[in-house]
């Protein structure tokens, strides 16, 4: 019998941005949903949880992320003002940039090319606007003044809350697929037997895929531990606070970072991939040897933030797949059920335009063009995002 009354016409597995943005376009489209997830939505062994994730279009020379990315931003600020919450915060992105052939050159030629306001500053131009950041290593910056950040976990949380607002059914329970119908999954089944049927599945399980789909996913994804670090400023604290400090990205050096927001500290993190990792049975502290690497970091860009206490940490996580791009496709062996994952460090904000297109995919759009990167069957490894031989792709 299917847990909670009448079968619904779709289950997604996993409350994650990928997920819970799947379910919401789904209902909203018309379906009867249930969004299922074993720690429930915004909880912090998830990939979308913490405080705060980099918002931006650069995407280098890749034309469709960054159109995706674009058109999200739209809908994350509609789900705060509909939500009565500041999700989006417009601190602007800068970029750091060495070399004029580099990812931050392409992503200024793309967004000119698009009409997405975009700024190339001078070193002393950037030092001017914000006193803190030292770039005399740098050739240039560029500046999206309308990117900023995410507050992750309150979005997560805030299109739950929508998505039972509007009707559908929200879960707490680690499920797994249940029976197979010639090619068809019949249902999800819980450790204690709860089960639900439905007519189309979609796992949009984050860390949890490869482990949920391991003949299927293979080392198509791979789980890396990430730590996190939030300065806490002593001298002039309030220009290290978002919207006046902008979320950067150091592409080159594997760095990233975000202004303070709702009292909590500079988010400073390295890009570099951490150890496999167990996202249910791992400790969430981080490696005090981290630390240092942070604070060597700070030294050279923001010396200011060198004697910084460190005023709180995370343990995440990427999944990241061999080209960072998604995956996004048909089980290959289940007719009704969808595989959404690899976020790869650069997919919270995608959230919104992956719901779309997992919900067109349901509705029987077939990729085309760029959509065909997220395909299981891909081959070779196309030019948008840097492989795992370099460093991760930023925007966590």
């Amino acid at each position: 019998m299917n847990a909670g009354g009448a079968s619904p016409d779709l289950v997604v597995v996993g409350a994650g941005t990928m997920g819970v943005w799947t379910a919401l376009r789904a209902i909203r489209a018309g379906r009867r949903v249930v969004l299922i997830d074993a720690y429930g939505a915004g909880n912090p062994r998830a990939s979308s949880s913490d405080v705060s994730r980099i918002i931006r279009s650069s995407h280098g020379d890749d034309s469709f992320y960054t159109q995706w990315s674009r058109a999200a931003r739209t809908d994350w600020i509609a789900l705060g003002e509909q939500v009565g919450q500041e999700i989006f915060v417009q601190a602007g992105a800068l970029w750091f940039a060495y070399r004029e052939d580099g990812f931050e050159a392409g992503s200024e030629r793309v967004l000119r090319s698009l009409d997405i306001p975009v700024a190339r500053l001078a070193p002393a131009d950037v030092t001017h606007r914000w006193p803190g950041i030292r770039v005399d290593d740098v050739a240039f910056a560029v500046f999206e003044p309308e990117g900023g950040l995410l507050r992750a976990r309150l979005g997560v949380r805030s299109a739950a809350d929508v998505f039972v607002a509007e009707g559908g059914l929200l879960e707490v329970a680690a499920v797994r697929p249940g029976s197979v119908e010639n090619d068809r999954l019949v249902d999800v089944v819980a450790a204690d037997g709860r089960r639900w049927a439905a007519d189309t599945f979609v796992f949009a399980c984050g860390p949890w895929l490869p482990r949920l789909m391991p003949d299927v996913i293979g080392t198509r994804i791979r789980v890396t531990r990430q730590d996190v670090h939030y300065l806490g400023p002593i001298v002039e604290a309030d220009r290290w606070q978002a919207p006046v400090f902008p979320s950067w990205v150091d592409y080159d050096a594997a760095f990233y970072g975000v202004g303070g927001v709702v009292g909590h500290g500079v988010k400073v993190a390295t890009d570099l991939y951490g150890g496999d990792w167990d996202p249910d049975a791992g400790e969430r502290i981080v490696d005090a040897a981290s630390i240092e690497t942070v604070r060597a970091y700070c030294a050279r860009r923001f010396p200011d933030l060198v004697a910084a206490p460190v005023v709180e940490t995370r343990v995440c996580q990427y999944e990241t797949t061999v080209d960072s791009h998604f995956l996004i496709d048909r089980h290959p062996d289940l007719a009704n059920a969808w595989l959404v994952g690899g976020g790869s460090g650069h997919g919270f904000k995608h959230g919104p335009s992956i719901g779309s297109y997992v919900v067109s995919l349901l509705d029987g759009h077939e990729p085309v063009g760029d959509e065909r990167r997220f395909r299981l069957d891909r081959s070779g490894v196309p030019s948008g995002l840097r492989t795992r031989a370099d460093t991760a792709p930023v925007g966590r």
